[in-house]
């Protein structure tokens, strides 16, 4: 199985969301986890690409990758290298009360699938609060890939006890997310 992991954000454009008291960025803690999420993946045999991407960065012609599908450096890599499923890896934010793990996708089927493994392997290894499955079709690294997609959301940053799971456990998100790929890949 082909992956093509996506870390968000990137420390040029946009850091992604950032924990107001330890400063800790989600840019890098997806850059972590995304980077361990690929060697699990390889050791369990599946063929891996990773970009990381903002999803905001000004493309050559000066259009901002959301205006269409040319503008999305991320989406169409993906789609040329022949990815069978695409993981998007964020932290979420919201008003430092906020907790636990979603996992977003366009719609019904494989995405909203593969997006359930990756869900309920976060849930039951890390304890997080159980947000569940979202259809967030207007996204754009779910809109514009042409496999199953999803957003993992893995915790909000911004919730101090969120965010000391997202520093001191990143190995932990990944062997999770890596587990609800296997999973998922089971299913076909």
């Amino acid at each position: 199985m082909k992956v093509f992991i996506n870390p968000g954000h990137d420390t040029t454009y946009d850091s992604g969301a950032v924990n107001p008291n330890s400063g800790l960025r989600e840019c890098d803690v997806a850059a972590e986890v995304g980077a361990l999420v690929v060697d699990y993946l390889e050791a369990a045999g599946c063929e891996c690409q990773i970009m990381q991407s903002d999803n905001l960065a000004p493309t050559p012609a000066g259009r901002s990758s959301y205006d269409d599908r040319q503008g999305s450096t991320v989406t169409e890599t993906a789609n040329d290298w022949g990815a069978d499923i695409f993981v998007s890896i964020h932290c979420n934010a919201a008003n430092t009360e906020a907790q636990g793990t979603e996992v977003e996708c366009y719609g019904s089927g494989a995405g909203e699938q593969l997006a359930q493994c990756i869900q309920s392997q976060i849930v039951d290894s890390l304890g997080t609060v159980d947000r569940g499955v979202k259809y967030m079709p207007q996204l754009l690294v779910l809109k514009y890939t042409d496999m199953p997609a999803v957003l993992v959301e893995m915790a909000f940053i911004d919730n101090d006890e969120d965010a000391e799971l997202l520093a001191s456990k990143a190995d932990e998100f990944a062997r999770a997310i890596a587990r609800g790929v296997t999973d998922y890949e089971q299913t076909l």
